[in-house]
């Protein structure tokens, strides 16, 4: 049974797990949940939101009533128990997750022309993913990559840091890391990775139009077999006064330096 969004008591809130179920992933924070509605409503299940959250999601909850799908108006701290997370922003989705994708399959359907993947290795922390996300959305990254038995994914809080860009970035996953190279060369795509030590600037000379960037975990890197295995490793210059930048920083330099050279 809905809540009326602008009448009756506040009820508490269900008391159901972080992820509803295997097959649903809860989401929070307004920006995140606005990209939900706005390019996949059908993937909508459930909706909490606090009662100073109803103007701004009286859209949504018109759509909820048309479509028969469940919506509560709750407390904050029913808000923050759902989330698990005191950064809720005062709404709650239970979506269906975007698909995830085969890497061959996928690279075989994908656009010619200047593009940009993002390879990501050892990279575990939610936030620092939810920020690459952001940033490649924000430069039209065509993929994430990821390994199939990674444990990285989407997730309510990467979704939120990401601020609507997990919508708009396909999770591609891979298998043996051989096969993945090979596969990226066939579909026209150079492989980049950086370090601090000893690579060449990111601005010595152009970047090639499809790339690939390996991107490994802060503090570990990558391994060393798979640095090697890169076309090319560059460095983003600066002071020097730190040693490196944060994984989601350095990768938005990077995307910004091919967007400028090939889209901008």
């Amino acid at each position: 049974m809905r809540s009326r969004p602008a009448e009756g008591p506040r009820r508490p809130a269900e008391p159901r797990p972080a992820a509803a179920n295997a097959t649903e992933l809860r989401l929070f924070g307004v920006a995140a949940c606005r990209a939900v509605f706005a390019r996949r409503p059908q993937a909508i299940r459930k909706v909490y939101l606090s009662e100073a959250r109803i103007p701004r999601f009286r859209d949504v909850l018109a759509w909820c009533a048309r479509m028969r799908i469940g919506y509560r108006v709750v407390a904050e701290e029913d808000l923050e128990r759902l989330a698990r997370s005191q950064h809720h922003e005062g709404v709650v989705f239970d979506v269906i997750p975007p698909a995830e994708h085969a890497i061959r399959p996928w690279l075989g359907q994908l656009h010619g022309g200047p593009a940009q993947l993002v390879w990501l290795v050892g990279v575990g922390n939610p936030h620092n993913f939810g920020a690459m996300l952001r940033a490649a959305a924000n430069f039209g990254v065509d993929g994430v990559l990821l390994a199939a038995d990674a444990r990285l994914g989407l997730s309510g809080a990467a979704c939120r840091v990401a601020e609507g860009g997990a919508e708009f970035v396909p999770v591609v996953r891979h298998g043996e890391v051989e096969a993945t190279l090979r596969e990226l060369k066939a579909a026209g795509f150079s492989v980049l990775a950086t370090s601090s030590h000893g690579a060449s600037s990111l601005h010595a000379r152009p970047l090639p139009a499809r790339v690939a960037w390996l991107m490994g975990a802060e503090g570990d890197g990558l391994p060393p077999s798979l640095l090697e295995s890169a076309e090319r490793v560059v460095s983003i210059p600066g002071t020097g006064a730190v040693e490196s930048l944060n994984v989601a920083a350095a990768l938005a330099v990077l995307l910004a330096e091919h967007w400028r050279q090939h889209r901008g």
